[in-house]
């Protein structure tokens, strides 16, 4: 008799290898961001990824981090926790998890709030410092999120096409 596989990925696995293939399609220079909401059914309800919003040209907006504020990425660019939120194939997200590959700022923080998600699994928190994630972290601690960082088992996946 054949006994089963015991090298699949874990849930925690597959949604954060969602969120990061979702990432790739950043068109962003610098960091592409991906996030993969999943229900308590481990079913994938959005995915999103840091870009600019429809109809507004990637070619024709900047993608600068320096500079006056119009002349940067920043006010343009919808990050990847909004997107899997807005992407959602349903409407009600309560219960759900969040995958992110950063720590959410505290923008997407309202979002994941108002949206209903209860948990928020991260892979890095780079920008634990700033005012931004800070300011995340305690409406995340008040509205009773929880958030764990994502540890992985494995250095990488490789996913063949061939």
């Amino acid at each position: 008799m054949t006994e089963k596989r015991t090298d699949y990925l874990s849930w925690d696995e597959y949604f954060m290898a969602v969120a990061l293939l979702s990432g790739l399609r950043s068109k962003d220079p610098n960091t592409q961001v991906g996030a993969c909401v999943a229900s308590a059914a481990n079913k994938i309800i959005g995915v999103g990824y840091n870009g600019f919003p429809w109809g507004c040209s990637d070619d024709e907006l900047p993608w600068s981090r320096e500079g006056s504020y119009l002349d940067t990425k920043y006010p343009y660019v919808c990050h990847a926790e909004l997107n899997a939120v807005l992407n959602s194939t349903v409407r009600d997200l309560h219960g759900c998890r969040i995958y992110v590959a950063l720590f959410p700022c505290n923008e997407c923080g309202k979002v994941i709030i108002q949206s209903g998600i209860r948990e928020i699994i991260y892979l890095s928190d780079k920008y634990q410092d700033t005012d931004s994630v800070k300011a995340a972290k305690i409406m995340f601690a008040k509205a009773e999120v929880r958030c764990r960082q994502f540890v992985p088992e494995r250095d990488s996946l490789l996913i063949p096409f061939c």
